[in-house]
């Protein structure tokens, strides 16, 4: 790592851009400034000095900074008596500026163990953070009343509006959803016994499908138990009796896309699964339908995006990516198509490759973490831990780097000692042949406070980096001549992948107008816990 920002070339561009392609140009001219920032591994911060390879204006300030004044400079809200070096406060402002707005992570720091914008049959197995995104992906709003202040609190009760897979079904007239990569299903059940649409849930693992699938005869039995005999709390909308259907398969990215599926891998028994896009003029019914993916993995987001492009069958696309990490890029095989660069706007920026590290990081959950330094929590001591382990790993045989370990999901918990003794067997050493109560050993724990600044850095680079790769995908469908549009739906301190990527090709006006205010308006009411014990068929699992 060089000690000052790199120079950069001159990014030759065209005369005329959108806005989104100078902003990922701009992004790009800051990664390469801060590469360095980028493609090292903070396990690495003893082993490779990498604390040294800072730029020197900015260590006295970084190894005083208390983890609340850290917080403040990844938040861009202050700290007290923090006094950064102006060119560290031109790097965080730059980073907060380039990456796309993430809404206002308000609210609890975490969501409610259940929410009463759910039917409670629809709650089963959830976790309170799908529940969350359930609700917001689907329909969580309110009806905008234009005598009501701006910020003035939504009243009680207020009956729900559509939200986006509702709006966007009204919009186009489909009643079919498609949900790659549906899992157990819980999205595809809400939709369908929630919403009334006609879905099929794709998943490639046979085993979910016969989860999603028991789920579902689970919630039929109860919901026939239970007509005409209410529930002790009247939910806001009945259930239909329509269940989703399920088909085990893959989604072959490279596949004309009539050729939607191929068989699950490894198959899945009995005869295999009919394409859901396969009628005359796309669904088995003739009509077009809207795919979906909820936290899309990889290449699957990158794949559904070139499936729209060239379908007539889909109307519309609304995707949540996650694991950028797991993204195909160059080089590839001739015939398999890249999950980054998808744009050829990007594609012909200088320096718009993303290393394996980078893209891993633009996963990290910066609210998180800054709720972490705001708070001291010992979660912070992890990286640390890791980063002296290796240390003693590499002392002990250089040829074992960047093992995968995991001494625990509790190491915080433990001392430096407990951790050790946990780990170094991972690496097949004797931890009584390690020298773990050495003074190098303990000099390097001091030093937890530079490790804990170092990875604030790169939680500062985290979000504009998944800004470039969401961009990437935007303007790939606009320049297929679709329309597009990014919309952070999900509160970030619940859910850090929180930005929708919809497509469509009719225009998303009408479909987008409100939707961010009747999101924040639901910050402070929608997620809150019912506040009574439910039966233990209604909780998560």
């Amino acid at each position: 790592m060089a000690a000052a920002p790199h120079r950069t070339p001159h990014l030759q561009q065209p005369l005329e851009q959108s806005p989104e392609q100078r902003r990922a140009a701009d992004i790009i001219r800051l990664l390469m400034l801060y590469r360095p920032l980028l493609d090292v591994f903070v396990i690495d911060f003893f082993t490779d000095g990498l604390w040294a390879q800072l730029p020197p204006a900015w260590q006295p300030a970084l190894a005083s900074a208390t983890p609340v004044q850290l917080a403040g400079l990844l938040g861009g809200r202050g700290g007290p008596g923090a006094a950064w070096p102006l060119s560290l406060l031109a790097f965080a402002a730059a980073a907060r500026a380039l990456a796309f707005p993430r809404g206002c992570p308000g609210g609890s720091p975490r969501p409610p163990c259940q929410s009463s914008h759910l039917h409670p049959l629809l709650r089963r197995h959830v976790k309170p953070k799908k529940q969350h995104e359930i609700q917001r992906l689907g329909k969580v709003g309110v009806p905008c009343n234009p005598l009501r202040p701006p910020n003035a609190p939504q009243p009680p009760n207020s009956p729900p509006s559509p939200q986006l897979l509702q709006r966007l079904s009204q919009a186009t007239g489909c009643e079919r959803v498609v949900d790659i990569g549906a899992g157990q299903g819980h999205l595809s059940r809400f939709l369908a016994f929630g919403l009334g649409l006609s879905v099929t849930a794709v998943e490639s693992d046979g085993r979910l499908v016969g989860l999603a699938e028991r789920f579902d005869q689970e919630l039929l039995w109860e919901l026939g138990k239970t007509r005409g005999l209410g529930h002790k709390r009247s939910p806001l909308h009945p259930l239909t009796p329509r269940a989703p259907q399920h088909v085990a398969g893959r989604l072959d990215p490279a596949a004309p896309w009539r050729e939607f599926l191929l068989p699950p891998n490894p198959p899945a028994p009995g005869p295999a699964a009919r394409n859901p896009l396969g009628g005359p003029g796309g669904s088995e019914d003739g009509g077009q339908v809207l795919v979906t993916g909820l936290h899309a993995c990889g290449d699957l987001s990158p794949a559904l995006l070139c499936h729209f492009a060239r379908s007539p069958a889909v109307a519309a696309v609304a995707l949540v990516g996650c694991c950028y990490m797991k993204l195909s890029t160059a080089p590839q095989p001739p015939g398999c198509p890249l999950g980054y660069p998808l744009s050829t706007s990007v594609a012909a920026l200088p320096g718009h490759q993303l290393s394996y590290r980078a893209r891993e990081a633009a996963c990290h959950a910066l609210e998180e973490y800054e709720g972490r330094l705001r708070e001291g929590s010992p979660h912070l001591r992890a990286h640390c831990y890791r980063a002296v382990l290796e240390s003693l790993i590499r002392a002990a045989d250089p040829a074992k780097r960047h093992l995968g370990l995991q001494p625990g999901r509790k190491a915080h918990t433990l001392s430096f000692h407990q951790y050790a003794h946990l780990g170094l067997p991972l690496a097949g050493l004797d931890p009584t042949g390690v020298p773990l109560d050495s003074g190098a050993v303990g000099a390097m724990l001091e030093q937890q406070h530079k490790v804990v600044a170092f990875c604030t850095l790169g939680q500062l680079l985290a979000p504009v980096i998944e800004t470039l790769i969401l961009l990437d995908r935007l303007l790939y469908v606009r320049e297929q001549g679709f329309h597009c549009a990014l919309v952070p739906l999900f509160n970030p301190r619940f859910s850090p992948r929180n930005l929708v990527l919809v497509a469509s090709r009719t225009p998303l006006a009408t479909v987008l107008a409100g939707l961010d205010r009747d999101s924040a308006d639901r910050d402070s009411s929608e997620d809150e816990d019912l506040g009574e014990a439910e039966s233990p068929g209604e909780g998560q699992s």
